[in-house]
């Protein structure tokens, strides 16, 4: 990938698209383009910018194999998730990941939702089964990549999830998941999935999405079905959960720069980008394991996801650190991340500084 896209990568190795992803220069000039109309235009430019929005959601339902009126535009994960609970009923029984992202596991808690936690161990698929037998919850909310370890739940897992316990809602963070590989919202099994557009989707800062299935829309804010919907022009073929999830005017820059990323994405396509960095990550892993950095759990889990935490010491981190590598501390560990722009040559570089060649 050329350094003259992501003029960062002149300067550093970057292994913290987990943190954020970085900006291209093409959507930087996208987004200089768009203030400098604004700047001439006025309130013109707001009737000039408006097919963002659909355009957004059509190349959004495109690129992750749903459809437009599934599809949701949010600030972030966090405002989309907080929104769909509120919009359930407070009955529901939820099963939730320990060490889960906080803004999974908060919201739940905090709305005093009955609930129980799997702990994150080598046993995690078995133990989620079990736990549903257990608890018999009526929604299962989780991140598909766990944030500190990178723990991936396999597509065919979810899927087998959703075909033993049908009536289950499975909720989905995919904030550290949507941009890393091809995904099929419609033959999923996930009744929700939501993401923020700033990590691998490469959209920048103040952007997300929600797809929601049929099923689970059915159940969102029943209590607000019957009340009459505004008339105003500006609000037509809007419906209550457009009015739930979108109230308000929704941002041209932000959901725009989204925009720029996901036709990016497309342009590489998911399943190339997936073949790239599981090219790297495969290697990393092994190399991590024959360094005793990665325990063998880890490197033959089924489904592998972009991230991999290291237990490194203090001073190792400062090597790196020095070394202009950019990475992470999450937990207990240090995570490094992956994306297309990525190369073995940056591989290289980490494993030459962690054994003090560099």
């Amino acid at each position: 990938m050329s350094p003259n896209l992501f003029p960062i990568l002149n300067t550093c190795t970057y292994l913290n698209t987990a943190n954020s992803g970085i900006l291209s220069k093409p959507v930087q000039e996208w987004r200089r383009k768009h203030d400098a109309d604004f700047m001439m235009t006025g309130s013109n430019f707001r009737l000039q910018q408006g097919s963002i929005f659909p355009e957004l959601k059509q190349n959004l339902a495109t690129l992750f194999g749903g459809a437009p009126d599934q599809i949701f535009l949010v600030p972030n994960c966090s405002f989309g998730f907080n929104t769909l609970l509120d919009g359930l009923d407070k009955s529901h029984r939820f099963l939730l990941l320990d060490e889960d992202y906080p803004s999974v596991n908060y919201p739940v808690r905090s709305r005093k939702f009955d609930h129980t936690t799997v702990p994150i161990s080598k046993n995690l698929e078995d133990d989620i089964l079990a736990a549903i037998k257990r608890f018999k919850p009526s929604v299962f909310a989780f991140s598909i990549v766990q944030y500190i370890s990178g723990i991936r739940l396999a597509p065919d897992f979810i899927k087998t999830i959703k075909q033993t316990f049908p009536d289950l809602l499975l909720i989905a963070d995919g904030t550290q998941f949507c941009g890393t590989s091809p995904f099929n919202f419609e033959t999923s099994g996930l009744d929700a999935i939501l993401s923020s557009g700033y990590k691998w989707m490469l959209g920048g800062f103040g952007n997300g999405f929600v797809l929601l299935s049929d099923q689970l829309k059915d159940q969102l804010f029943r209590e607000r079905k019957p009340a009459s919907l505004p008339t105003e022009n500006f609000l037509e073929n809007r419906d209550h959960l457009s009015l739930s999830f979108e109230p308000g005017h929704l941002d041209t820059l932000n959901f725009g720069s989204l925009n720029q990323g996901v036709q990016q994405l497309q342009l590489l396509g998911l399943e190339n980008i997936e073949k790239i960095t599981q090219s790297i990550c495969t290697q990393a892993r092994a190399e991590f394991h024959s360094r005793d950095l990665l325990s063998k759990e880890m490197l033959e889990r089924k489904a592998q996801s972009t991230i991999i935490s290291l237990p490194l010491t203090p001073a190792v981190c400062e090597k790196l650190t020095a070394a202009k590598i950019i990475f992470s501390n999450r937990g207990a560990g240090s995570r490094f991340s992956f994306h297309f722009y990525n190369t073995h040559a940056d591989l290289n570089h980490l494993l030459a500084v962690l054994d003090g060649k560099s």
